[in-house]
């Protein structure tokens, strides 16, 4: 099977078949990653940049690690050391880097559409490592990947996705992409975090109270208050968030079935989620992480040349 774009832009852009690809390669590069030699020689002689506009910890190493893996060539950039400090644009930047003979380019960037600019202008393919608050395309990938590995299946599926859904960039991948695969799909958190009309664009449950969200839900995916991104005050303090909002073990024990909690990092504990939840056995925040390398190589190998289709 072959991928139907040259590009992982979005999830939006992406067909159930394109997910049902990537899902099924990523299984298969867990597997490789099991082995005592975890290296395979599959992208030897590609050259891939990673362009980072944004601060990242786990999006960054996981995508060297899966770049590595595969024997890509990598090349990591930093927008705080480099001429963009001197006012250098983005276009220029990456021509520049591109004259260096890359093959692909893994961008995040603080503004929405940063990586859609670049596709129309070069010829490398582009993958989105989270594009300002418009989307995550691999975060979503890698929990879809998750919630399958552990429900079997996400035909059906009750998933709530919880907190700050209006800054963020991995709900709408999420939403975008669980809708795709035939789950059903809540959003949950404060009136002021989520947008009036998030219920009728994505056609998704809209709830304001975490305990009937956490009732009705088979997966709870946690998200953390982006204060970076909020230029007005939202709600009168964290710690009233967590009151209000938070999930505590007490919370979880007191329902009548056993969740899947999931976050995509990084927590703020105390917050959205309690230290005891966080690290309980409902919780597979670590297996998220440890699926994103197998995801991540699914797809760069798919995007590089694993039977990809001209769009």
């Amino acid at each position: 099977m072959q991928l139907s774009t040259k590009h992982l832009l979005g999830i939006r852009d992406l067909r159930p078949q394109d997910i049902q690809l990537i899902l099924d390669t990523a299984a298969q590069f867990k597997e490789v990653l099991q082995r005592p030699i975890k290296k395979v020689p599959t992208l030897r002689d590609v050259t891939i940049v990673n362009l980072f506009y944004e601060s990242s910890t786990r999006t960054r190493i996981s995508f060297e690690l899966a770049e590595k893996r595969l024997s890509a060539d990598t090349i990591n950039f930093t927008a705080s050391g480099s001429s963009v400090s001197k006012g250098e644009t983005l276009l220029d930047t990456v021509n520049n880097i591109l004259s260096m003979k890359v093959d692909m380019v893994v961008m995040r960037h603080s503004a929405s559409g940063a990586p859609h600019f670049l596709a129309k202008h070069i010829p490398a393919a582009i993958v989105n490592a989270g594009d300002g608050i418009n989307e995550h395309p691999t975060q979503a990938l890698l929990d879809a990947f998750s919630m399958r590995e552990k429900k079997g299946s996400l035909e059906g599926l009750k998933v709530a996705i919880i907190g700050d859904i209006m800054h963020s960039r991995v709900a709408l991948s999420n939403i975008y992409l669980l809708k795709k695969m035939g789950a059903e799909v809540m959003v949950a958190g404060p009136p002021t975090l989520i947008s009036p009309y998030m219920q009728k664009a994505f056609d998704i449950r809209v709830e304001y109270n975490v305990r009937k969200a956490l009732e009705w839900c088979d997966v709870a995916n946690v998200l953390r208050i982006q204060l970076e991104r909020q230029n007005q005050v939202l709600f009168s303090s964290l710690r009233e968030y967590n009151l209000a909002y938070g999930i505590s073990k007490k919370m979880l024990d007191s329902l009548d079935k056993e969740i899947v909690i999931m976050h995509p990092g990084p927590i703020n504990r105390g917050v959205e989620l309690d230290s005891d939840v966080a690290d309980s056995k409902q919780s597979i925040i670590l297996q998220q992480v440890e699926n994103g390398v197998a995801t991540r190589m699914a797809v760069l190998y798919l995007l590089a040349g694993g039977g990809r289709k001209e769009s």
